[in-house]
Order: C-alpha cells, then sequence, then structure tokens
C-alpha cells in the first residue's frame, strides 16, 4: 500500500543536490552548502539544530530564494531563518557543484571541498538523520518529503569531458543507476516520500553545453528508473515533476511571465547594488531576466516553476 502522501500536512522536506537546490548556511561552506562540506561531513544534532538558513544575494546561486525556499515559504526573506520555526520545515543537504558520482575517472569534483551526491547521502546517513529524529525534530518520517534535483553538472561535465559525439546513454544509465541505489539507502532509513525533477532546458541557456537531444536522453532515464523504484517500492509516493516541459513552456511565451530577456543575463548579476541599481550595469531588473547566470536560473523564473510545482503536489496528493 502507498504512503498516503499529503502535501498539506507535510512538515518536512529534505533536499538533495547541486546549485540549483543549495542553501546558504551560517554552518555551510560560504556560497555552497547549508552545513559542512567534503573536508567537514560531521556534525552534532545541536550543530544542525543551531544552523540557520542566509538569505542573501549569494545565499542561493539564484540571486534570491530558490525553489525549496519558495515551496516550503522556509528561508525566503532576508536575513536569518530558523528551519525548525517554519510551517513546512527546510533541511537542505545540496551542494553547489555536485555531481552525483564522486569518481575522477567519471566526473571529478569541481572543487576538493565539494559533496557529490553519493557523500550528501553518506553525511545523512551518519549525521543527518539521526540529528533529525534524535532531536524529535522529525518525529514520523511520513511527515517528511524528500527531493533530489541533481543531473546539471553531471550532463554539461561528461560532455565537455568527451565531447558531443560521445555515445552518452550509456554514462547517463551509470549516472541513474547509482542514484536509485542511494535513493535506496534513504528509503532504508523509514522514508517513504520522494520528489525527482528533471533537467530543465539547459540546451536554451545562454551558452549551452548541451543540446535538447541530450537533455531528452538524460530525463528519459531518469524517468525510467524512478519508474523502475515505483514499481519495486509499493508502500512508497514516488513523484515526478516536469520542470523542463514547465520551462519550456516559459520560455516559448516568456512575455507572459514578465520576462524581457530569455537568451542572455545581467553582466552584473552578483553585484552587491544589483538589485537596486540594475542601470549602473546596463541592465533590467534581475526579475526581467531568465537566467540569472550562464548556468543558472534567476530567483524569478524558479518562483515561475514552483507555482507549477505546488499544484502538482496538490494534485498528487491522497484523499
Amino acid at each position: 500500500m502507498r504512503s498516503s502522501f499529503q502535501w498539506a500536512t507535510t512538515k518536512h522536506l529534505i533536499a538533495f543536490g547541486d546549485s540549483y537546490t543549495f542553501i546558504q548556511g551560517t554552518a555551510g561552506h560560504p556560497n555552497y552548502s547549508f552545513i559542512g562540506d567534503n573536508f567537514n561531513l560531521a556534525f552534532t544534532p545541536k550543530d544542525l539544530i543551531a544552523d540557520r538558513i542566509v538569505q542573501n544575494l549569494t545565499g542561493t546561486a539564484e540571486g534570491g530564494p530558490n525553489w525549496v525556499e519558495l515551496l516550503t515559504n522556509c528561508g525566503v526573506k532576508p536575513g536569518l531563518t530558523d528551519p525548525r520555526k517554519c510551517e513546512v520545515q527546510l533541511f537542505d543537504f545540496a551542494y553547489a557543484g555536485a555531481n552525483t558520482i564522486s569518481d575522477p575517472d567519471f566526473t571529478p569534483l569541481h572543487h576538493p571541498e565539494t559533496v557529490a551526491l553519493e557523500v550528501q547521502i553518506d553525511q545523512f546517513e551518519k549525521y543527518g538523520d539521526p540529528a533529525l529524529t534524535s532531536t524529535h525534530t522529525i518525529k514520523k518520517k511520513n511527515d517528511a518529503l524528500v527531493a533530489f534535483w541533481i543531473g546539471i553538472n553531471d550532463i554539461n561535465d561528461l560532455a565537455k569531458l568527451r565531447g558531443r559525439n560521445a555515445t552518452f546513454a550509456p554514462l547517463y544509465e551509470r549516472v541513474q543507476i547509482r542514484q536509485f541505489e542511494l535513493v535506496q539507502r534513504v528509503y532504508d532509513l523509514g522514508y517513504r516520500n520522494f520528489l525527482f525533477m528533471n533537467l530543465p532546458p539547459l540546451d536554451r541557456g545562454p551558452s549551452p553545453s548541451v543540446n535538447a537531444s541530450m537533455v531528452s536522453s538524460f530525463n528519459s532515464i531518469l524517468n525510467s528508473h524512478a519508474d523502475g523504484f515505483t514499481e519495486g517500492h509499493k508502500d512508497a509516493t514516488v513523484l515526478q515533476f516536469d520542470v523542463n516541459s514547465v520551462l519550456n513552456g516559459v520560455l516559448d511565451h516568456y512575455a507572459d511571465y514578465g520576462f524581457k530577456n530569455v537568451t542572455n543575463f545581467c553582466p552584473g548579476y552578483n553585484q552587491p547594488d544589483v538589485l537596486s541599481n540594475p542601470d549602473k550595469y546596463g541592465c533590467t531588473p534581475l526579475d526581467t531576466y531568465f537566467w540569472y547566470n550562464s548556468g543558472h536560473l534567476t530567483s524569478k523564473t524558479h518562483k515561475v516553476f514552483t507555482r507549477e510545482l505546488a499544484k502538482f503536489l496538490k494534485a498528487k496528493s491522497r484523499g
């Protein structure tokens, strides 16, 4: 029997992934994580409970709140937020720049301190889950939704390392086989509600490393493995949100969403005064751009697709 997932009564969002999902924490590596890094994986329950979400221009990779913050309404205001005081508590173990697999012969780490997805799960098993349960922050694991959004760095790095003429499907298979081995480990901890996000339209970015066929192949293989996990875990709720289709639709009708520029980004995107004085950098306001920089979406774009994600989660809730 599947878990009785209800978004309206979900109390916790636990997130894994890369820069599209990372949020800054007071105990995190600056501009990369909520807590720790590859050299500092260990933390105590007290460390996690004392950690605070930091919301400022560099508190995410988007220049403002990202999808996990917007979805939970946790950490969206400037300054510091205690996740435990949010109606939906947000605990984020994503690391900016992460690949799925920590293998220098496959997808080398972007930096020595980068925490690949498989190490994020190690960290969660050893420290995160014990901290959340021992402090009674999470009382019932059915009250949590576990989100995975990973692959942006995998597909881009594989393209750069092997060239566009490589045979990519077997490489994408390896990525997904490993991801769902990791999902199994989270399942084994007692979590039963899972959300998977596919790749956005990276092929339509300002300087794409991949084409639409590659993105489609990656997403199709993710979909196949998520379907397989669903079939093999009858007591789990496995949700797949097609963010790619949503954002392609936004790009096709961008003016309807208030965007003016969907092909480039503001060159002063990371300057402290860009929000208050975009003219200084020859830009329109940042919320008129689809792309924050060459590889990331703006906070406004996150807001647009998160509205659709919230509708999706409500529609998938069991009566």
